[in-house]
C-alpha cells in the first residue's frame, strides 16, 4: 500500500537557524518558509536526491508542534510521510486493519497541496505517520 518515503519532518524552535544549518553546513538546497495555518506550522523543505526533510516551526499557540517541542526541548523527528496512490482507499484499508486515523479521518490538504492524513503513533511503533496522496 505505501509507496515512496516523501519526507521526514523535524520539529525545530528556530526555523531560520535550522535552514541555515542545512544550507550552509550540509550544502543542501532549502526552500523558503511557508506558513501552513491549517496545520499550525511554518515549513521549510530541504531537498535531497531521494526524498525531503521538512523542518517544522510552531505557528500560533495551538500548534501541535509547540506541544511536541515542550516535551522534546531539543526538537527532533516529529513524523515520517509515505506516499499512497489513493488516500481514501488507504484510509479504508487502515481502518479495516484496526489502525487509528487521527482527527476526523477526512484528508486535509498538506504542504504540497495534496490530501494527507495522520496515523496514531500507538499503531506504528511509536512513530507518527503521515500519508500523502501521490
Amino acid at each position: 500500500m505505501i509507496g515512496n518515503l516523501n519526507h521526514v519532518a523535524i520539529a525545530v524552535h528556530d526555523l531560520e537557524a535550522a535552514a541555515k544549518t542545512y544550507r550552509n553546513t550540509l550544502g543542501a538546497t532549502v526552500s523558503e518558509a511557508v506558513p501552513q495555518p491549517d496545520h499550525g506550522v511554518t515549513t521549510i523543505f530541504v531537498e535531497l536526491p531521494n526524498t525531503k526533510i521538512e523542518l517544522l516551526e510552531p505557528l500560533g499557540e495551538d500548534s501541535p508542534i509547540a506541544k511536541f517541542l515542550e516535551r522534546n526541548k531539543a526538537g527532533g523527528i516529529h513524523h515520517v510521510c509515505y506516499e499512497v496512490q489513493d488516500i481514501q482507499a488507504a484510509v479504508e484499508h487502515l481502518r479495516n486493519e484496526g489502525a487509528t486515523v487521527l482527527g476526523t479521518g477526512e484528508p486535509k490538504i498538506g504542504a504540497h497541496g495534496k490530501p494527507v492524513v495522520f496515523l496514531s503513533p500507538k499503531d506504528f511503533c511509536g512513530t507518527l505517520v503521515e500519508l500523502e496522496e501521490a
